[in-house]
């Protein structure tokens, strides 16, 4: 059936020889997945990944010129003039039914059509700092932290502690975690920013409010590939590892410092007593902060976006509130409030907010290129 046979049956037809293009290279990549022997394992792993990638859309695309075959079939029904009265009104019930259908089919497309962030696929590392706001400032970064990690726990990802400085009365100055698993970049990378919280301090007698902040990046974890590192461009000092309130937590010279001399980037690891093992998740950090920092610089855009959520730290810049008095969440770049504090804090309901930032980031760009 032609396109003028069909009319005005969805708004995808001036793009129809790209989604057939998408539909022949599902098949193509499934047909070389089932009948070539001679594959590399990387080579296989890649075909299956676009395989899979493909699916979702394939299967939108077909269900769409399913759905366009027949309303353009209703349409020439109804307008028969030898169809009956009550087939005709069949006709248009069923009319009335597809077309209601057709824009979250189109949706589908359109977001499956977007450029895929290179990053989405990949584990990430998760850093929290205290901003303003004290010791209580430290007891919020530990809470968000703990928060993240039971995230990850309902994703069945895995939640790997690398450093934890520790406040002198409880609570992190800072905490860093590797979360790995499916999809891990692509869910977390909107929850960079600066976070608020308004709550009462146990420490308070008189139950005033107090508000604080702590920041939150979300980097993707690096490859070797995606970011090389020559040793003559770093610098590795070793000292000896310590605890909260400056005691030494062993006596041996464990804890490794290392700065990235073009860039001045300087990562520390003391958690562990092997200096080999703390060398090596410097270094897997070190890597995710200069593989962040290469997709800045080839973004003005997102390195813009970027700079605005992190932050300094300070309570004004903030992206989401946590309001403990009134039970409520506030994401302030989409406006969104959640009465269901507790379950956020448990990594229960943080999905329901992370859902909505994905659908406002894919509105966004489907704008873009309209």
């Amino acid at each position: 059936m032609s396109v003028e046979q069909r009319g005005n049956v969805g708004s995808l037809e001036s793009i129809r020889e790209k989604l057939d293009q998408v539909v022949a290279r599902h098949a193509t990549v499934g047909d070389r997945l089932v009948s070539a022997g001679d594959l590399g394992n990387d080579e296989r792993r890649k075909l299956q990944k676009e395989y899979s990638d493909l699916s979702d859309i394939v299967a939108a695309i077909q269900e769409w010129n399913k759905s366009c075959a027949e309303i353009a079939a209703l349409r020439a029904m109804i307008d028969s003039p030898s169809e009956d009265a009550d087939v005709k009104a069949m006709a248009e019930e069923d009319l009335e039914s597809l077309e209601a259908r057709l824009p979250d089919l189109e949706n589908a497309i359109q977001v499956g059509l977007l450029p895929k962030d290179e990053a989405d696929e990949k584990n990430a590392i998760l850093e929290v700092r205290a901003g303003t706001g004290g010791e209580e400032a430290a007891l919020f970064a530990a809470d968000l932290f703990r928060m993240y990690q039971r995230y990850a726990e309902l994703h069945r990802w895995r939640f790997e502690v690398m450093e934890l400085s520790h406040a002198d009365k409880g609570g992190y100055k800072e905490a860093t975690a590797s979360i790995s698993g499916a999809a891990v970049f692509a869910r977390l990378k909107f929850e960079s920013g600066v976070h608020r919280v308004q709550r009462v301090p146990e420490t308070e007698a008189q139950g005033r409010i107090h508000t604080s902040a702590a920041t939150v990046a979300v980097l993707p974890e690096a490859e070797e590939v995606d970011i090389e590192i020559n040793e003559k461009d770093l610098r590795i000092d070793v000292f000896r590892a310590s605890g909260p309130g400056g005691q030494s937590v062993n006596t041996t010279d464990s804890a490794v410092r290392i700065t990235h001399i073009p860039t001045g980037v300087v990562v520390s690891q003391q958690d562990e007593k092997s200096q080999h093992k703390n060398k090596a998740k410097a270094m897997k950090i070190l890597r995710a902060r200069l593989y962040e920092k290469k997709r800045e610089e080839q973004d003005a855009v997102r390195a813009a976006n970027r700079r605005s959520q992190v932050g300094s730290g300070d309570r004004s810049e903030r992206i989401r509130t946590y309001n403990f008095p009134q039970g409520r969440v506030t994401d302030h770049r989409i406006g969104l409030t959640l009465h269901k504090l507790d379950r956020v804090m448990e990594g229960e309901a943080l999905d329901e907010v992370i859902d909505a930032l994905i659908s406002r980031d894919q509105a966004a760009r489907l704008a873009a290129i309209e």
